[in-house]
């Protein structure tokens, strides 16, 4: 039996106006998506929206920005592929680590469009709708209690992203600190489930994959090598 890791200590939730935190979350969600130029050029103006956040959460932000920022474009994209699309605990996509690749993970799937859709949201098809950065978007767009709701269901499988990228000595942990900051405190159910998920791993099954396919931890950024 492999030694079980210890957990990082969690972040401390931080009472947030929803103003604050739809601000965090629209943040995040561009910062956390794959640097392409378009991102890129919006991160100045995340770099002025977050000076409106309390210290503590503005701080992660520019932890961020400043160690990524003598990096070029070619290394910024190159990092992402690395960091998020090749490794299975630094998943993007809410579902894997709770459900991996099993036929649960469909269902699970099915349930975020619900979601969206009783926002009164419809999700886009430019990624799958639990990628992170597509939930914190809808969180921050539409105001809804329901993408809340989403994030904190989902808190588990972003306690295993960050510790996944603290070990990797991340500057990508900066943000998670900042998304678990914004969501309410973890509760001893929620740990154990983190716990089982850092020391295992997500769940896999070789057959009868749900009506959705194979459905990877990664993006299809890998396959077409950018």
């Amino acid at each position: 039996m492999s030694p079980v890791k210890p957990l990082p200590e969690p972040v401390p939730p931080l009472e947030l106006t929803a103003d604050q935190r739809r601000i965090a979350h629209m943040a995040a969600s561009i910062l956390l998506d794959y640097p392409d130029e378009q991102r890129r050029s919006a991160w100045p103006a995340v770099a002025d929206a977050v000076s409106s956040l309390p210290v503590a959460l503005e701080q992660r932000f520019r932890r961020f920005l400043t160690e990524m920022a003598d990096a070029g474009a070619a290394a910024l994209e190159q990092n992402y592929v690395a960091t998020f699309d090749l490794k299975r605990k630094c998943a993007m996509y809410l579902t894997y680590y709770a459900a991996g690749d099993t036929r649960r993970r469909g269902m699970a799937l099915v349930r975020f469009i619900e979601a969206y859709r009783a926002a009164g949201w419809e999700p886009g098809d430019e990624e799958l709708p639990d990628y992170l950065p597509a939930v914190l978007e809808f969180s921050a767009a539409s105001a809804s209690p329901v993408a809340v709701d989403l994030l904190a269901a989902h808190r588990d499988g972003i306690e295993v992203l960050r510790a996944a990228l603290a070990g990797l000595q991340s500057p990508y942990v900066h943000l998670i600190e900042a998304v678990a900051a914004s969501l309410p405190e973890i509760d001893a159910a929620t740990r154990e489930r983190y716990l089982s998920l850092v020391n295992e791993g997500p769940p896999t099954e070789t057959v009868g994959l749900t009506f959705l396919g194979n459905l990877k931890p990664y993006s299809a950024r890998e396959e077409v090598g950018a």
